[in-house]
């Protein structure tokens, strides 16, 4: 039997099946696919009233125009700045809280901490900027809680080197808990039997940590710590944006703020995709080179 043979079998054998996918296969199709279209406008020099294919041709203008700009290195490096920082950060955190719920013997403590840490995972960026602005802002909790110290209000908001720490800061806040419910759904997966080995043998709480728990869950860390390497240009858009002021774009104004502006605001349509498109294209190719190395150190593959 032949290959369409066997496709037209599988056809008639799971037409049903064929059949459900169709929807999902059709808004792929019309949301991810036929807008790709717009790249266009990267190499052209877009008049909205002449539409994608009217507009004259530029070739690469666009992008020699954009690494004339001064501020385009400048957001480049902020952007791999803000989001390794987040990365670094962001990795060992949720292991030594997985650790440390793991070693806790009150599973209704260990489940309310769990859910605690897990909900700002939910909540939108719009709700909790809303809620971080009033805290530390001039007059918030966190100042006058400074002031009863003798310390000198902080202007969070407005100052690069604080809201760069506040970027990070509450980055790491909204998003440990997630990391955290992962690595210990892969303690819990770690065999007993080498625990009670380790206890016959003397091993204390902590050489069993250091000797069990942690090369067990090595897979897993270093699984999470590849793939996070093709979101290495993407240091969060919506946190940014509902956070920063024109006074700090020197440290916070990133890659995505940037093609924002020049697209929506400055009307510059070529510019912003063209900013949109390189950027699109280095997170590719890292997300590939992830993918392979997980797939090397891993074991782990997509299809």
């Amino acid at each position: 039997m032949n290959k369409m043979e066997r496709l037209r079998v599988n056809w008639k054998k799971n037409w049903q099946l064929h059949l459900m996918l169709f929807p999902g296969i059709l808004l792929i199709l019309l949301f991810k696919y036929v807008p790709l279209s717009g790249i266009l406008i990267a190499f052209k020099d877009f008049i909205p009233r002449k539409g994608i294919f009217g507009s004259p041709w530029v070739g690469m203008e666009n992008f020699e125009y954009m690494f004339s700009l001064p501020d385009t290195m400048r957001v480049l490096w902020n952007t791999l700045k803000i989001a390794v920082l987040k990365i670094a950060i962001n990795f060992p955190i949720p292991i030594i809280i997985a650790i440390l719920l793991n070693e806790v013997k009150s599973r209704k403590f260990k489940k309310s901490v769990q859910t605690i840490i897990y909900l700002p995972y939910f909540i939108s960026w719009v709700i909790l900027s809303g809620m971080i602005l009033d805290i530390f802002s001039l007059d918030g909790v966190v100042n006058q809680l400074l002031g009863n110290f003798g310390v000198n209000p902080i202007f969070f908001m407005g100052d690069k080197k604080p809201f760069l720490g506040l970027l990070i800061g509450t980055d790491v806040w909204k998003n440990f808990g997630y990391g955290t419910v992962v690595y210990l759904a892969a303690i819990t997966g770690v065999d007993e039997s080498l625990y009670e080995s380790a206890k016959i043998d003397g091993a204390s709480r902590w050489k069993q940590i250091l000797y069990i728990t942690l090369p067990s869950i090595a897979p897993i860390v270093m699984l999470m710590m590849i793939l996070n390497l093709g979101n290495i240009l993407n240091a969060g858009f919506e946190q940014v944006f509902t956070l920063y002021s024109p006074r700090v774009y020197e440290t916070a104004d990133i890659i995505d703020t940037f093609v924002y502006r020049i697209s929506l605001v400055e009307a510059n349509y070529s510019l912003g995709t063209a900013v949109g498109l390189l950027k699109s294209v280095v997170s590719f190719l890292l997300i590939v080179s992830s993918y392979k190395l997980a797939n090397k150190y891993s074991d782990y593959t997509i299809f």
